[in-house]
């Protein structure tokens, strides 16, 4: 393995942010390549302590010449999320300066060449940052971008043009379910990394090997040694399906038998009231229209003071807060419904 220390320069003099770069070299020219990076949101950690574990399993690997593609791994993708605290809590969704999101405005470019990246020797150092992913990134077949919801499912997002190629991705993972997607307008990574390819030729987009997604891994909270190792085991089980490490050990994953649910048909369902939210489902439910899902107490002790959320359609809990507390008009989980929404969102769910 070999290490690198890629260094952002900040906004202002004295200032400046790092990353480490780990890099497996393949023996085989021919073989998928493969990029992995966790913690874009910084805060979100499951996809840190999943890579922790992968490591010495590429590591022997390594050392037995079984790695046959190479493998790119930027375990911490944001520092500078990374040392946002604001009172003590930490800020790592947000650029606290740009005040934008730091899975969005990554640049969109019509054909997968770097030279196509924009200028950025006067943007700030989030813009650095994410013109350094993208080159990092680009060109590889398998392209995962780690990452965790509130609490929630095991879940990917797949472009529509890679699906149903990716199935042996998510079953091989051991995911609970996929939501595929065809349109970006807000440049999230994933966008970043698939969109160039859509007008590509046929050698050059290879959507038969081609794997990239964001991976949700479960919840905010969910960091502990045996998801970690859990998760490592199925990123290590995709390395080997797809051909970029060789282990006869590993059988093959071709079938996913979880849900896979157009991002249209998702339900995000905002709060009516600002409240304590009590409830009645968590993920992976199934529920029937009608069913109550949360109740909100915005008046507590009062007659009239507690607001129900009943579901709009059947489907399947994916997500839902981790706070309590909640805004009028805050969104509250994530129905992954059978139908679609009547409030269908066709880009990103969230901001």
């Amino acid at each position: 393995m070999q290490k690198t220390i890629e260094r952002i320069a900040g906004d202002s003099e004295g200032v400046a942010y790092e990353l480490p770069v780990l890099r497996f070299e393949g023996k085989d020219k021919a073989a998928p390549s493969a990029y992995l990076q966790a913690a874009l949101h910084a805060g979100e950690l499951p996809g840190v302590v999943a890579i922790d574990a992968l490591m010495p399993m590429l590591a022997k690997a390594e050392a037995e010449s079984r790695i046959r593609g190479p493998i790119t791994i930027v375990p911490w993708a944001n520092p500078i999320g990374r040392a946002q605290y604001h009172f003590g809590e930490h800020q790592g969704r947000f650029n606290l300066g740009t005040r934008t999101n730091f899975n969005r405005s990554f640049p969109l470019l019509a054909t997968p060449d770097a030279r196509l990246l924009p200028d950025i020797s006067l943007g700030g150092a989030d813009r650095r940052l994410k013109n350094r992913l993208v080159q990092l990134s680009l060109g590889n077949d398998i392209v995962l971008d780690l990452h965790c919801d509130d609490e929630g499912l095991a879940y990917l997002y797949i472009h529509t043009s890679l699906w149903p190629h990716m199935a042996d991705c998510a079953a091989a993972m051991g995911i609970d379910a996929v939501v595929l997607w065809s349109d970006d307008t807000d440049g999230t990574f994933e966008g970043a990394s698939i969109m160039p390819y859509q007008n590509a030729p046929a050698n050059v987009a290879r959507f038969d090997r081609r794997a990239v997604t964001t991976v949700e891994y479960r919840g905010i909270l969910d960091v502990d040694a045996a998801l970690a190792a859990s998760d490592a085991e199925g990123l290590y089980r995709l390395l080997v399906t797809r051909g970029v490490i060789q282990d006869p050990s590993i059988p093959k994953f071709e079938t996913f038998s979880g849900p896979v649910v157009p991002l249209e048909n998702i339900d995000m369902m905002p709060s009516p009231r600002a409240g304590a939210i009590l409830y009645d489902v968590k993920p992976g439910d199934r529920v029937k229209n009608g069913d109550r899902l949360a109740t909100i107490v915005h008046a507590p002790g009062e007659a009239g003071g507690r607001t129900e959320v009943f579901a709009p359609q059947s489907g399947l809990i994916l997500t839902r807060r981790a706070r309590r507390i909640i805004r009028a008009g805050e969104d509250l989980l994530k129905l992954a419904g059978d139908a679609r929404s009547g409030d269908a969102r066709s880009g990103t769910l969230e901001d």
